[in-house]
């Protein structure tokens, strides 16, 4: 058996996040429901923080966090690389995201319960239990990491470009898993960080 040694100097938080992330994909995969639950609320966590910087608006982040959660449920067994777990989230984050950002037209925002759609071994429904206190209210989880006026910077960046800067710089992704991600190739997505930073310095000079 290979026993992932989180704790080695050379990983980054970034490595140390997908090897966890990968056990616990494994393990529910196989039916710990214990799992589960760990792996359901650290992808809420990750899902509502990367879904409200790039989506923008609150109400469509806890949408698109209730669907990537539902997702992962319904597909937990179907993940052929659980390493790679982090990048498919971010990638139907994203994806999600950009759908809603192209039908809103101010409509009311739709919820999509975590309860819909789970079955038990028997096919019964049932409700996947994801305790939800422990989440800070929306201005309180993003001001734990950014500062009021990065946000507001953050937000005129072209989505693009704010996507990728959210990845690599809040995230910790690596370029490569940023461009599956995205779609892009690497080169690009250097070139899109670069010119995201330089405005973002530009907003941010006079700090």
């Amino acid at each position: 058996m290979t026993v992932t040694n989180t704790e080695s100097p050379h990983l980054t938080s970034s490595d140390v996040a997908r090897a966890e992330f990968a056990e616990m994909v494994r393990q529910a995969a196989a039916g710990d429901a214990g799992a589960m639950e760990r792996l359901l609320l650290r992808a809420q966590e990750v899902a509502y923080r990367f879904s409200l910087l790039v989506c923008g608006h609150p109400e469509d982040a806890e949408d698109v966090m209730q669907d990537a959660l539902l997702n992962t449920y319904r597909h937990i067994s179907q993940i052929k690389e659980p390493e790679a777990f982090r990048t498919w989230l971010y990638r139907t984050v994203r994806n999600a995201c950009l759908m809603k950002r192209r039908r809103r037209v101010d409509e009311p925002a739709h919820m999509t319960s975590i309860e819909q759609g789970a079955t038990d071994a028997t096919g019964e429904p049932m409700a996947v239990d994801v305790p939800d206190e422990g989440r800070p209210a929306d201005q309180q989880l993003i001001d734990a990491r950014l500062g009021e006026r990065l946000r507001h910077a953050l937000a005129k960046l072209p989505p693009e470009y704010r996507v990728i800067v959210v990845l690599r710089e809040i995230e910790g992704l690596s370029t490569r898993e940023t461009a599956t991600v995205t779609g892009f190739s690497e080169a690009n997505v250097k070139q899109r960080l670069h010119r995201a930073r330089m405005r973002l310095r530009e907003s941010l000079e006079d700090l």
